[in-house]
């Protein structure tokens, strides 16, 4: 084998190294960037509220002012992530409700382990333009939730869709509006013990 041929065996050895390297690369930034911001609700929420990611929804105290007689379907999904031994599903799988209208749906979850364990749910909606339009006024998302043995909890949700929504030009082709849950498994603090030896009463859900 000639020099010639020795470097250009050489180089493309090399070359398919590098590419091999930077796909590496690539993938585990990647997959830190998401282990990261599920490792940390509050971080992914912030990451949520700056970005826009996911559909972020907005947050109101009050009730629009106009009720709109056109109407939109809204679809709620639900999941757990691994790691966490709950059932979790919506009550209704869908509403139709009157666009600025206030309504409530619940969620449901139960703790299938035979201890004490604790969760805490992040969402997104879809299509993610609609997320400016969707605001929620009560909500369990990102807060710690704590479910005893085989206890379950039910969870509310209270919305509107903003009667803003009917000027974006994206509405004229919008079918469905989707509501989606996902629980993360959450660390909780074992229960103290009092002087007589017992345990301290467990506090009841804290469900927002």
């Amino acid at each position: 084998m000639n020099s010639n041929t020795q470097d250009r065996s050489s180089a493309t050895s090399f070359a398919g190294g590098s590419k091999r390297m930077i796909v590496s690369i690539c993938l585990g930034v990647a997959f830190g960037m998401v282990g990261l911001a599920y490792a940390s609700v509050p971080l992914y929420r912030i990451f949520c509220q700056v970005t826009g990611y996911g559909g972020t929804t907005q947050v109101s105290e009050i009730q629009p002012e106009d009720i709109l007689e056109e109407s939109v379907v809204v679809r709620f999904d639900a999941n757990v992530a691994n790691g966490l031994g709950w059932s979790f599903r919506p009550e209704q799988v869908s509403m139709t409700v009157k666009i600025g209208e206030i309504n409530t749906a619940n969620y449901q979850a139960r703790n299938r382990q035979s201890v004490r364990t604790g969760g805490t749910a992040v969402f997104n909606v879809t299509p993610v333009w609609t997320g400016v339009y969707f605001y929620k006024i009560e909500c369990f998302c990102f807060t710690e939730q704590e479910l005893g043995p085989g206890e379950s909890a039910q969870m509310p949700v209270e919305f509107y869709v903003d009667p803003e929504i009917v000027n974006d030009p994206s509405y004229v082709g919008l079918s469905a509006i989707t509501l989606s849950y996902t629980f993360f498994p959450q660390e909780i603090d074992a229960p103290a013990q009092v002087s007589s030896g017992e345990l301290e009463p467990e506090n009841s859900n804290k469900i927002y």
